[in-house]
């Protein structure tokens, strides 16, 4: 599958949307997840939510590895389902604290744009949060790693293909949201509020809301 070829001169015809540092941030209850599946799983590392800021963004597998640099990739394996189980379960209860305004900011995007969501994350994650933020009424699909083991720039690739778009951008808060859209040929919307920077952005946020006229 081909980068997308886009138009210069044509109106954008769909938004794209990382989760984590561009519409919520699950890191603190997270945290308390990993950290609980950590000890239940007799490993003595502990990850803190600054620490996930950074990791967020790459698939489960790598941010595994990182926080158990010294276990074997078997020790790994058996590790991931304490990870998965108790990071649904927390974040079913508490849920992510969403961005001012991003609510506000979809409704109006909704009138004038389809949205979706791809992300690195593990299957179930983005229903999760469209399910805990009521936002799941305002994005006609979403992908990610954890749904077909593609990484995102494909998985950005296939959401294009599968729905037409010829002019989309995607809206993310780090480096390697910028390089999986480089690679997949999408602009980069750089949410400055997020986790993270982006060196030379295609156009910036501060806020949520100013998504909102940041095209007319």
């Amino acid at each position: 599958m081909g980068n997308i070829e886009r138009s210069k001169t044509a109106k954008v015809d769909g938004i794209i949307f990382d989760v984590d540092g561009t519409i919520w941030d699950s890191t603190p209850i997270v945290e308390k997840a990993w950290n609980h599946a950590l000890e239940e799983a007799g490993h003595k590392e502990r990850v803190t939510a600054k620490r996930l800021q950074g990791l967020f963004g790459l698939p489960m597998d790598a941010i595994i590895r990182d926080i158990l640099p010294d276990a074997t990739e078997e020790e790994r394996e058996r590790f991931a389902p304490y990870c998965y189980r108790y990071e649904h379960e927390y974040l079913q209860e508490n849920g992510g604290i969403v961005y001012e305004g991003f609510g506000r900011m979809l409704e109006e995007l909704d009138k004038k744009y389809p949205l979706y969501v791809v992300s690195n994350c593990q299957a179930g994650y983005i229903e999760l949060m469209m399910d805990k933020t009521g936002f799941g009424r305002y994005f006609k699909d979403h992908l990610c790693f954890g749904d077909n083991d593609k990484l995102k720039a494909e998985n950005i690739r296939i959401v294009c293909e599968r729905n037409g778009l010829k002019n989309p951008v995607y809206v993310g808060d780090t480096q390697m949201d910028a390089d999986a859209c480089r690679e997949a040929g999408v602009p980069i919307v750089f949410a400055s509020y997020g986790f993270g920077t982006v060196k030379e952005p295609d156009y910036v946020i501060d806020s949520p809301m100013e998504l909102v006229t940041l095209f007319e």
